[in-house]
């Protein structure tokens, strides 16, 4: 059965106005998601034969090719194609975990299909990473910490893989009010110590917080608007964020296929606690590159809520900066 015709095209967006797509600044991976929907996925092979053993910029490219109208057709039709490619039948066990995400295909079906991925290229992260985005769906406890272990035994400091266990980690006692002693700040603080000098896991502190925030909205202990909750305005807030910007201004991170994903979180941050001109450069550095994780929390419309701290961040500096 065929898949579905893509969506016509959208109209031209202002420039400057938040995008909200996956593939955030990866060009080449957004003209091969753009192929994979049309059933090209020669072009797709080419991309992850490029892609070789970077394996956070392999899981980006992976997870967000999975999401393209018709991927797990198109992911089978190449396995057909080629029965001995590792990344058709990776492309294939994603594109089936978001299936099962969506209710469209069974979560036994999914975990099989990454299992069956893991054992054709068994140095490869990314299928257990598919096991990881399932397991935080829809697994138990168990099964999400063995699909992680599973993930950081070929790439320790997989940035994807962490962000997904500090969004499961604080969604532990829901009904408690936040606490440094958290297992999501245990976890988070743990992977930013041990990880290198120049890993961009120095930053997970600042995501946890934010994730915990979400849990304690969700669950009535923190007003939906973070503007008006002290959360950012603790003494360990302020130190989190602290020792993330000072992280950031150091190394930047800027050759990171999901940078984008962390200057959001930091820029929501900053701006949350007050520091507007740290927000402004962090805007500026994002462009129009908007991520709906944090700017969605708690169910919040993000690119809206994006585009009015963003307006509100640089106006501000331009008045900071005005003589």
């Amino acid at each position: 059965m065929s898949p579905p015709m893509p969506a016509p095209l959208r109209r031209a967006r202002r420039p400057g106005a938040p995008v909200l797509t996956p593939a955030l600044d990866d060009a080449q991976l957004a003209l091969a998601a753009e192929a994979l929907t049309l059933g090209q996925w020669v072009r797709v092979r080419t991309l992850l034969a490029g892609t070789g053993a970077q394996w956070d910029l392999r899981g980006h490219r992976l997870t967000v090719l999975a999401t393209c109208p018709g991927s797990a057709a198109w992911a089978g039709d190449w396995l057909l194609a080629e029965p001995d490619s590792g990344d058709a039948a990776t492309l294939l066990a994603l594109a089936t975990v978001h299936l099962a995400l969506r209710g469209e295909s069974g979560t036994g079906a999914a975990a099989e299909a990454c299992a069956a991925a893991a054992r054709m290229l068994p140095d490869d992260p990314t299928p257990w990473l598919g096991a990881l985005i399932l397991a935080r769906r829809t697994g138990t406890p168990g099964e999400r910490a063995h699909a992680f272990h599973q993930v950081c035994a070929r790439h320790r400091d997989h940035h994807h893989a962490h962000h997904l266990m500090a969004a499961s980690l604080a969604e532990q006692l829901p009904g408690v009010a936040e606490d440094p002693r958290h297992p999501v700040h245990v976890f988070a603080a743990r992977a930013a110590a041990r990880a290198p000098a120049d890993s961009p896991l120095a930053l997970l502190p600042v995501v946890a917080h934010t994730e915990r925030y979400r849990v304690l909205a969700a669950a009535g202990l923190a007003p939906p608007d973070p503007a008006d909750w002290g959360h950012w305005s603790t003494r360990r807030a302020r130190q989190v964020l602290q020792a993330a910007v000072d992280w950031w201004l150091e190394w930047e991170g800027e050759e990171h296929p999901r940078r984008k994903i962390d200057l959001n979180f930091l820029a929501h941050a900053a701006f949350h606690q007050g520091r507007t001109a740290e927000a402004a450069t962090l805007f500026q550095r994002i462009g129009p590159h908007a991520t709906r994780a944090p700017w969605s929390y708690p169910g919040r419309d993000g690119a809206g809520a994006f585009r009015a701290a963003r307006a509100t961040a640089l106006c501000r500096a331009r008045d900071a900066a005005a003589p």
